[in-house]
């Protein structure tokens, strides 16, 4: 067993303790992430979702060989060991390419598959829920089981002609919440019935049955249900423990699984440990990541027009206001509301569309200058107390350098520091 079995299997057997996931590509993300772990001394899991990272090289410009050895970089500049890294690839499968025909979208999908697998990702989320061009509206967990146990089937083979053997572990699950949150606003969400979670399940060990992938079946530690949790623009639904009893039972009658929880993003602290408690052992957080960099950038932006002349500053809002508005595509869709709401869900949107843009160019020209700027010169303590008072009262007991990337990491760190905290890992 590896590390990530042993979680699965302690929480099995009653233990309050999981993992959570890291799904950004955020150097600032990243690096706060790795001085988590190494303060925890904990495994890191951090996940490339299919659209970030893939053959063609996603809105990150990266492949998984490039993320693979960007993150590894980052652990070694950090002195966290490599070995305490687990690499995983989210919503695996032809979410890129859903506009496709099936033939067309899951041959690109058995590419993005072998090449994750090539980088050394060694926790892979099967994900064929979504229809394609040419299918049903709504896909039966049959036709999705197949779709999964096919691009399992071409990672164990990948990884035996490769390294000559396979240790990747997988996630299945067709009740899958759309990446990075709901695309319009909710009030409620039903959670995943024991019977529909079990049926979802059984279609996928039948699916590989039929393809003789018995030892990867042994592997498959997560299944995605849907617990409760979800974030919009503006709202977020809390996890409520009493509708998830039923569900709970479900792992007491199957082998090697516990529950992988998505879109857990923005729960208050007592929520992610119960939902430990209740077998979602694997917590995805990703845009509540970028959110809270987003929210240090720009606090950071303030205190800078307060001590620079306005031709010296970055600029960083209006830069951010400005691209978004010049290449609307990952927001217009998202952001379907009255003209004079968009700069609030552009710039401060729970969904966090934003976060596509921190690559752009010019953005992060800005981003690098408000941090030089703010390099050169101390904050004045009465200004970190304005805009970032967590961060201030760090400073003041001496636990928190003022600096500016200093002051970014911690504002993150918030996040991990709360999901550590639930999976027991400090």
């Amino acid at each position: 067993m590896n590390g990530l079995e042993q979680l699965v299997a302690a929480n099995r057997n009653g233990e309050a303790i999981g993992i959570y996931a890291i799904c950004s590509a955020h150097p600032l993300v990243l690096e706060a992430a790795i001085e988590q772990a190494k303060q925890d001394g904990t495994l890191l899991l951090i996940e490339a979702t299919a659209n970030q990272v893939n053959q063609f090289g996603g809105y990150t410009g990266k492949t998984p060989q490039e993320f693979m050895l960007f993150v590894h970089e980052l652990a070694k500049a950090y002195d966290l060991p490599i070995a305490q890294i687990m690499l995983g690839g989210d919503h695996l499968g032809p979410v890129c390419w859903r506009h496709e025909s099936a033939d067309s979208a899951m041959a690109k999908a058995h590419q993005l598959i072998k090449a994750y697998v090539a980088a050394g990702f060694k926790k892979l989320h099967l994900d064929c829920s979504m229809p394609l061009a040419g299918d049903d509206p709504v896909l039966s967990d049959n036709v999705v089981a197949r779709r999964a146990a096919s691009l399992c089937q071409c990672a164990e083979q990948t990884a035996i002609e490769l390294f000559g053997k396979s240790d990747i572990l997988y996630v299945v699950g067709t009740e899958v919440p759309p990446p990075g949150g709901a695309n319009e606003h909710i009030d409620q969400l039903e959670v995943t019935c024991p019977q529909q979670a079990n049926q979802t399940l059984q279609a996928h060990r039948q699916a590989f049955a039929l393809r003789e992938l018995h030892d990867a079946w042994s592997r498959v530690i997560g299944l995605v249900v849907q617990p409760g949790v979800e974030f919009d623009h503006t709202g977020v639904i809390d996890y409520r423990s009493e509708k998830a009893q039923s569900l709970k039972m479900l792992i007491e009658d199957v082998d090697n699984i516990v529950f992988e929880a998505h879109s857990t993003d923005y729960q208050q602290a007592h929520n992610y440990r119960q939902l430990v408690k209740d077998h979602f052992a694997i917590l995805k957080v990703g845009p509540q990541l970028t959110f809270a960099m987003r929210e240090a950038l720009f606090a950071l932006s303030y205190i800078e027009e307060v001590l620079l002349e306005p031709q010296l500053c970055s600029q960083l809002r209006a830069v951010c206001e400005t691209q978004m508005l010049a290449s609307p595509h990952y927001w217009q869709s998202f952001y379907n509301v009255k003209t004079q709401l968009q700069p609030l869900y552009r710039g401060y949107s729970f969904s966090d569309r934003i976060r596509y843009y921190w690559p752009d160019q010019k953005v992060a020209y800005a981003t690098e200058k408000l941090l030089s700027n703010l390099t050169q010169i101390e904050i004045p303590l009465p200004l970190l107390s304005q805009f970032l008072p967590e961060q201030y009262d760090k400073v003041r007991r001496g636990q928190l350098a003022n600096n500016p990337k200093a002051l970014v990491k911690a504002k993150i760190k918030q996040v991990t520091q709360s999901y550590a905290t639930a999976c027991g890992s400090c």
